[in-house]
C-alpha cells in the first residue's frame, strides 16, 4: 500500500527535513508541500491526503485550529512539533501521532508505519463487508458476520476507528471497525442522514426533538451546526402548525 501525504511546516529547514523523510519511506508518496496551514486548505478538499505531517504554531491559522477544519474522510493527522504543551489537545482531534522536534528519521518512521497500519486496517475492515440488501446489511463484528435489519437501527455512534450500532429493542450497541463514510454510503439517504460528525440517524425513528438535540429515550444526539440546515429543512417538510 502506497499513502500520499501532505508536509505542512512554517520553517524552510523543518519543511526540507520532512520532505527528505518522506522521499527515503518507500510506502509514502508526497502530494502536498505546504509553508502554512492557510494555502494548504484551498487543496484539502480536492485532493485529501492519506496522511499530513502537521506543524501547529504557525502564523494566521495553527496546526490544531487546521485539523478542526478538515472534512471528516480518510486522512489521518501527525503533529510535528517543538511543543510538548499541546500533546493533549492534539489527541482531541484525532491526531495519529506527536512528533517533537527535533525527532530522527527512525521516529518519523515510525509514526509513518502507525498510520500504513491504520489505513491498512482500514482497508480491510472495509472489505470485509459484504453489502447490502434492500432491508439489511450485513457487518463484521467479533469476527463474526452479522446482520442488522435495516428497520431495526436507532442510530450509528463513529468513535475514532469503530462504529456503535444502536437498534431498536437491544440494550446493548453492535460494534464493529467500519468508518462513519462507509457507513453512510452503505445505507440508503431516503431512510438515514447525518446530524453529526459523529452520528448517523434513522429518519423515521426521530420521535422527539429538542433543543436542536435528538431524544432517544435517555439518550440525547446533537445536531452539529454543519448538519443544522438540512437537518431544519427535513423537519421543515414534517412541522404541522
Amino acid at each position: 500500500m502506497t499513502l500520499t501525504c501532505f508536509i505542512i511546516d512554517d520553517e524552510p529547514l523543518a519543511l526540507g527535513l520532512l520532505e527528505s523523510y518522506v522521499a527515503k519511506t518507500p510506502f509514502l508518496e508526497l502530494t502536498g508541500k505546504f509553508s502554512s496551514a492557510i494555502s494548504a486548505l484551498e487543496f484539502i478538499r480536492e485532493t485529501p491526503p492519506d496522511v499530513i505531517f502537521l506543524d501547529i504554531q504557525m502564523a494566521e491559522l495553527n496546526g490544531i485550529e487546521f485539523a478542526r477544519m478538515i472534512p471528516e474522510n480518510k486522512t489521518r493527522i501527525i503533529f510535528t512539533t517543538a511543543f510538548e504543551q499541546y500533546a493533549l489537545e492534539s489527541y482531541k482531534v484525532n491526531a495519529l501521532e506527536y512528533l517533537l522536534k527535533p525527532f530522527s528519521y527512525s521516529d518519523f518512521l515510525m509514526a509513518a508505519n502507525k498510520s500504513l497500519q491504520w489505513h491498512e486496517l482500514n482497508e480491510k475492515a472495509s472489505n470485509d463487508y459484504v453489502g447490502t440488501s434492500t432491508d439489511c446489511i450485513y457487518v463484521k463484528s467479533d469476527y463474526r458476520l452479522v446482520q442488522i435489519l435495516l428497520s431495526q437501527i436507532l442510530y450509528i455512534e463513529g468513535l475514532k476507528d469503530y462504529l456503535k450500532i444502536y437498534l431498536e429493542g437491544e440494550s446493548q450497541p453492535i460494534v464493529s471497525h467500519i468508518t462513519m463514510k462507509a457507513m453512510e454510503e452503505m445505507l440508503p439517504n431516503q431512510l438515514f442522514m447525518r446530524i453529526h460528525r459523529s452520528f448517523i440517524v434513522q429518519k423515521n425513528k426521530i420521535k422527539v426533538v429538542e433543543n436542536s438535540r435528538i431524544v432517544f429515550g435517555k439518550t440525547y444526539i446533537p445536531v452539529s451546526d454543519s448538519y443544522k440546515d438540512t437537518f431544519q429543512e427535513f423537519l421543515g417538510k414534517r412541522i404541522l402548525i
